[in-house]
């Protein structure tokens, strides 16, 4: 690449708002090198504890068959440490909800004629 083009380019990157100095600084080393730029390797995430609202809301269903689900043992609760009553729902059980098989089906009450 020619310096020239290497200037004008860096030049309308800096003049964009949206483009941040990292994501530039990657976009120039990539176009000038051909190869993308060894990333700095990211810490492990900890797992995410989810609201029984933010899980009923991705599953598409009550807070109450959340709870149901708690209580039967298909979705697991966990608690906060030292907390009494802060629980909540781990992102990595709901995704293998989703993900594993649809969700059971409600309970057909039986009716006495």
């Amino acid at each position: 690449m020619l310096p020239t083009t290497a200037r004008l380019l860096r030049t309308a990157l800096e003049a964009d708002p949206t483009v941040r100095v990292c994501d530039r600084r990657r976009l120039m080393a990539l176009l000038r090198d051909g190869v993308e730029p060894p990333t700095q390797p990211t810490k492990p995430t900890e797992p995410r504890l989810l609201r029984r609202a933010e899980v009923a809301r991705r599953l598409g269903c009550s807070v109450r068959l959340v709870d149901r689900l708690a209580t039967e043992g298909v979705l697991p609760k966990h608690r906060l440490p030292n907390r009494r009553r802060a629980a909540g729902v781990l992102e990595a059980d709901l995704i293998a909800l989703i993900t594993a098989s649809p969700l059971p089906a409600p309970r057909q009450t039986v009716e006495a004629t």
